[in-house]
Formats: C-alpha cells, structure tokens, sequence
C-alpha cells in the first residue's frame, strides 16, 4: 500500500528562499566543547554537548568522549565552549562530564596553553600535569549522609506530638540552621540513629548523600617566633620590594644576597606586606629543602600555610588544594608544581635557590617553574622575586641587559665574616694518592675542630661505595646490561646498583663480565666508602651519612638534621641534600671531598655547577660568633670555577663564564631545543633521527630561519633503560625561529611505533 503524500504545512511563498539557512541556525543551537586530550597534540577537538550535560558542561571540567577511529572512551578537558561548528566536519559527542566543579579556572588555562606553546607539547599533557592526581581523584573524601527538614514540615507535623528523642532530632536540626551529617545530628540530638530514620520514613527530614573532604591537611608546628632586628642590606631590599609591591605592576627583581645574609627574613618581611592587603603568597623551594623545619618557619610568622611538595598522600595534598581554592591560605610553601597552586588572590611569588636545576621538569611538559613563575607573574600583574647566593647565568644576564632589576646583600647578617676556603691539591696530597677520602689537611682540621667541641660537615656528590668496578685484565667496567652506565657497588647492601635503571647484581660479581678475570678492582669515592673511612680514622664522633639510600624513610630527613642540630652527630656526610638551606652555627668545619665531580662533565654547564655546590656548602659553616673555615680537594684546583668559589667571587666568576659562552654563543645567548628518539632497535633510532634532522634543515632553508641545527648523534648514554638514544639540537637566538623550525615538520616526524619522540626547551641536562 502506498505512503500518502505528505502534506506541506507551508505555501511555497512563505518557504525560506534558502533552506541551508535554516540548517545553519539549528546548528547553531548546538553547544559545543572545545577539548583536549593527555596526547602530544596541538589540536582543539570539537565535541556536541548533548542536552542533559549542558548544565553540567564549563570550562576546567573533565569531560569523556569518544577519541579516534576506533571511538575509544577517552578522558579529556573541556577548554571552552562555543556555538560555531568547524566547516566540513562530522561531529561526536561528549558521553560524561566527569567533574562538579572546574579543577581549572580561566587563568590556569591560559597559563597551561602559554607552556604548551612555549615547551612543544600538547595542551591536555600539561592540564593532566599540573592538576594533582589526587584532586583529580578527590582523594580522601568519602560519601556522607546529610539531614534536614522537609519543605512542608509544619504542614506535615499537623498536630502530631512526637516522641522526645525525635523531638530533640527536629530541635537540633532548627537550631543549626543548616543540614547536618548523621553524626552530627546524634550528636546534637543526644540520641542513635534510629530516631532520625523514623523521622524520614514519616517524610518530616529528607536526606541526601554528597561526597565530601575529609582528609586534613597537617602540619609541622610552628616553631617559636623571635622577634630579628633587620640589618641596612635587610632594610633597603624590603623597602625595593614593598615599593614594586605598592606599585601594582609586574617586575622580576633577583635578591642575590650571599649565604647567610638573610634572604628569607626578607622574602616573610615582604609576603607580610601582601598578606596585610589580603592577598597571599606563592613560595617556591628545592625539594630538598623544603623540611619541616622551612615550613615551621613559616607557620610562626602567618597564620595558615599551606603545603604542596612531592611527600605528600594524595588525600594530603588534595585537603592542601582545597584550603587553598578558598582563599583561607595566606602562604603556599612548595617545591616545582605549587607555581600552579589555585590563589585566588596572589599578590607575590618568591623562588628562593632560583638556581637549583630541579625547578626544570624532566618530564612532559619539560617546563621550567621559573619561566612559568616570569608568566604567571606577569598574567597576573605581581612582582616575582627570585634569590640565590649564586643567580643562574640566565638569571645574571637579564639584570645586565636591564630585563630584571638586582637587590644585592652582600654581607652576612651580624657582619659575620665569610669562611676562609683552602683549595687541597689532591694530587700532592700522599694520602689521598694512597686511596683516603679524607687528605691530611683536611684530617688535621676536623681533629681541631671535633677538639674545639665544632661540628664538621662532609660533602661528596656521590652514593654507594664505589661507582666502578673494573677489570685490570681488560681494562673495562662492569657495565648495567640495560644502559651504557657503570655498576655502582653498594657494600652495605651487598649490590651492584646502576643508577638510572635500579638493576642490581647480588652478590656483586668478582669476575669479569667481559673476558672473565677474578679479582674486579672498586674505583672512585662514594658517600658509603666515606662514612666507612670516617668511623675508621674518628671512632670517637658520632657520624651520620644523609643520601638517598639512608634517608628513605618518611620523615628520616627532618630526624637525622634534628639530630645534628642537637648536637647528638659531630660529623654529618653526605650528597647535595646537605649542600644548601641548613643553617647551624656549630658547624666550624666543612670539605669538599671532589671539588672535580662536575666540573669534567660534558656540560656547557659543568663550570656554573661546580661554582654553585662549592659556594652553597662553604655556606653552611661560619654562621656564628665561632667563625668557621672550608677545605676544597681537587685534583684541577687551577680550575677558574674553583678558584673564583675560594675567594666567594660570585661577581668574577660570572663575567669570565658569560664571556666564555659568548664567544661560543650558548645559553644563555641562545636557546637551545632538544629532540631525543628512543627504542629497542637502534638502526630505527637512528633512521628516524635522520631523517627528522633532514626535514628540519629543509624547514629552516625554505623559511629563512635563523636556526642552526646540531646532529643526530648518539646522546652521551646511548643505551638508557634497554633503549637506545640519539639526539639532535636546534639551537637560535630567537625562541620563536626555534619554535617555527619545529612546527613546521612536527606533522611529518617519523611516527615509527616503537621509536618514542621527546621535545625538550632549554634542557638542563644534555647526558
């Protein structure tokens, strides 16, 4: 049987003249949610919000949507909201919005895309980044049962004379004006649960279940408040930076005050300031100095602290985040990841040690948190303030060329007078050509000073025992079969280590991998071999080695520096977590044991490091009315970076090593980018970093850019963790020429499925 005709509702005069017209408007009518995925994609995805999520839906929300040819469930972000829909496209849509309330607002967007741009990495692996797993996972909240009266109460109650326990439930709830947990409510009532269910089954309270916080946020605590009297280098920095602060404008200004000098009277004397205008502080330290003991520093001068670093629970570190998205936290205490804490009102960021590698992150996004800081700080029209007894290069330079603005303390507080140091030539020293760690310059000064009552502090930038074992037969290390890196011997524990990949041999070998000889030779000094000299030659001190293999525990930090600063340990030894940030005024004594375990590397900045751990550790010694000297071992004593250190010529070293790197234009002259490829087979490896390297000169030719590029060739540790590695670098005066280099081949990179491609900005490490 045949269809009837459809009846046109509409004279053909009063059709539209052009039907698409209509078809664009009821497109328009779609919302829209621009997306981004945890993927190394520059894309914005466009997904049709469906009308049951459209209430749900916001920018900073979590979203799931279907990703691929496959449509496979994926996790996103939602960036935005739009109505036009992108020509020639079929549209998907969104499945679920994931979250109640944004994780991100509109400045940490804008933040998250300015790193995605200026890193090379995708917008949603920065947003996955920043945001901590466990706010995403809203860690340590469960769900509750909440009671209140019903709407119609009164209507409902009548006349009806309840029992006194459910009685005293309503009075309670009247009382507190707003709905009550379950125990709570009991609680108020003086009564059990029952009672309370009664009440609902007769629909006079209604209840309903909502997930929230229970996990606290504790803390060290503060440690008692003594009034400092501030010093005229004190006085004149606090006032240069009240007068930015009072300004309202953005400006970076570098503290550079020696060790000692007080820098972090000055940084409270400043956030005070803010604080009394109701904003609130962001403070950036070293992981390995932030400690109980910065925290309780800081809780005794504000109020609400909070703290977010890398020991903390999930539960621990969303209560944190939660404290702070209210606006109740006056000061943010955190290493690298707090520049992305959630102040609704900042006033100032302080990176203090702003010349500690580890504010780089040496994961996607390879950000750094002091260019982020510069960024954030700007967006949000605030000063930055960075300190350092020993300012990066890059940092240096932007004073010179008048980008930053320097406040100099040149003196210790007290006038106290730096430490002498004395540089050891190790290689006329007969006791250390005999095989000591300790020389017989520095032997004869920790016997005076342990005598004198001082405490003495060992520095040695190496763990375990001896980080080689080798073959005098054939003259090779034993090697990690998974990496091009030597084994390193841990006596204590009865292991050879490799340090990157954490595969271990137990017991060590005592013949030769390689041609089979006994008798394996333990070269090199190792934090472990030290303690062991030490409780040898000083049986009657008290000695405690602090390194990564002793100070595992959570909280062994805090009690071994407790310990020390009691006066329980005379000799504390250890790797650069004791190089920095402790202050104690015992410590008469410090030695450097290798002054040279940097200064060899291939590193453009092998030099600057080598300056900074020598000036931070003498730093540690002379801070009281006691005085206190350094002894530096070196084998390469005429080295300038050594030198300069011993005369604490901050100033000297700096001019000569910017000088250096410009002759050679290297950073901080220029950028640098890095692009490492890694996999199993190390012909794809290298094809693959070829042919890259080929596409990106082709680039570089056809756009005239002014980019020079370096390589492929394989990375100084070709094999990491079974996979081997090549590298090439691109490297310019101008970030954006780098940038547009890699941009314009980043769709044509080989996408071999087993040969993984890193993009890294202004790298710290070039192994």
């Amino acid at each position: 049987m045949a269809r009837p005709q459809q009846q046109n509702l509409f004279a053909d005069d009063e059709l539209p003249e052009n039907l698409a017209a209509w078809e664009v408007a009821a497109q328009n009518d779609r919302l829209l949610a621009e997306v981004v995925f945890n993927r190394p994609l520059t894309t914005v995805y466009h997904y049709v919000v469906p009308d049951a999520l459209r209430e749900l839906i916001g920018p900073g929300k979590r979203i799931e949507a279907p990703f691929g040819r496959g449509n496979k469930l994926t996790t996103g972000f939602c960036v935005g909201l739009s109505t036009e829909v992108p020509a020639g496209r079929a549209l998907k849509s969104l499945t679920a919005v994931l979250d109640r309330e944004p994780l991100a607002d509109a400045k940490l967007l804008e933040l998250t895309r300015w790193i995605a741009d200026r890193y090379l990495c995708g917008w949603g692996q920065v947003l996955e980044s920043v945001i901590p797993a466990g706010v995403k996972s809203r860690a340590g909240t469960r769900d509750l049962t909440f009671f209140e009266l019903a709407a119609d109460f009164e209507r409902r109650l009548g006349k009806t004379r309840l029992p006194a326990k459910q009685q005293a439930v309503v009075a309670a709830l009247q009382s507190a004006g707003r709905p009550l947990r379950a125990d709570e409510l009991s609680e108020a009532a003086e009564c059990g649960i029952s009672p309370i269910h009664t009440l609902r089954d007769k629909g006079l309270v209604v209840s309903r279940r909502d997930r929230m916080l229970v996990a606290s946020a504790e803390l060290p605590p503060p440690e008692p408040h003594r009034e400092i009297v501030l010093n005229s280098d004190q006085h004149r920095a606090v006032r240069d930076i009240l007068s930015v602060l009072q300004s309202g404008q953005h400006k970076t200004l570098l503290l550079h005050g020696v060790t000692g000098s007080g820098k972090t009277e000055v940084y409270i004397r400043a956030i005070e300031e803010i604080v009394g205008y109701g904003r609130q502080a962001i403070v950036l330290v070293p992981e390995i100095s932030l400690t109980p003991q910065t925290i309780r520093r800081f809780r005794s001068r504000f109020s609400s602290v909070a703290v977010l670093h890398s020991h903390l629970t999930d539960s621990e570190r969303h209560a944190h985040w939660q404290e702070i998205v209210s606006g109740n936290v006056q000061v943010v205490v955190g290493a690298r990841s707090a520049i992305f804490a959630p102040t609704p009102h900042l006033g100032l960021i302080v990176i203090d040690e702003e010349h500690e590698t580890s504010f780089k992150q040496d994961t996607t996004p390879r950000y750094h948190a002091r260019e982020v800081a510069r960024r954030r700080a700007a967006q949000e029209r605030i000063p930055l303030l960075l300190g350092s007894a020993t300012p990066t290069l890059e940092s240096w330079l932007r004073v010179l060329r008048k980008e930053d603005s320097l406040i100099s303390m040149p003196k210790r507080v007290e006038r106290l007078p730096l430490p002498p140091v004395i540089v050891v030539d190790t290689r006329n020293d007969p006791q250390v050509r005999q095989g000591t760690a300790i020389g017989r310059a520095l032997f004869t000064a920790m016997n005076s000073a342990l005598k004198e009552k001082g405490q003495v502090i060992l520095f040695l930038n190496v763990r375990g025992f001896a980080p080689v074992l080798w073959c005098r037969a054939c003259g090779e290390g034993v090697r990690c079969p998974h990496c091009d890196i030597s084994l390193t011997w841990h006596k204590q524990r009865g292991v050879a280590l490799c340090h990157s990949c954490d595969f271990e041999v137990s017991p060590p070998p005592t013949h030769c991998p390689k041609c089979g000889h006994g008798g394996l030779t333990h070269l090199g000094l190792g934090t472990e071999r030290l303690e062991h000299e030490v409780r040898q030659r000083f049986p009657e001190a008290t000695c405690l080695r602090m390194d990564s293999d002793t100070m595992k525990q959570r909280g062994s930090h805090q009690t071994a520096l407790d310990a020390f600063r009691a006066g329980e340990v005379q000799i504390l030894l250890g790797t650069q977590m004791i190089a920095k940030g402790l202050d104690f005024p015992n410590v008469t004594l410090v030695g450097v044991i290798d002054a040279d375990t940097q200064l060899h590397q291939p590193d453009l900045r092998a030099a600057e490091r080598t300056f900074q751990l020598i000036a931070q550790v003498a730093g540690r010694t002379g801070r009281s009315a006691r005085g206190g000297r350094v002894f530096v071992q070196s084998a390469s004593p005429e080295q300038p970076a050594i030198q300069f250190a011993s005369r604490h010529d901050y100033l000297g070293f700096a001019s000569a090593e910017l000088e250096h790197r410009k002759v050679l234009q290297v950073p901080p002259f220029s950028h640098l980018v890095r692009v490492i490829f890694r996999g199993p087979v190390e012909l794809d490896v290298e094809a693959d970093a070829q042919l890259t390297a080929d596409k990106i000169r082709a680039a570089v030719k056809e756009q005239s850019l002014a980019v020079r590029v370096l390589g492929p060739a394989p990375c100084l540790v070709t094999r990491l963790k079974t996979l081997f590695r090549y590298h090439l670098q691109m490297t310019s005066v101008s970030l954006e020429a780098l940038r547009a280099a890699w941009l314009a081949i980043a769709a044509e990179v080989p996408t071999r499925k087993d040969v993984e491609i890193v993009v890294d900005v202004d790298p710290m490490n070039l192994r």
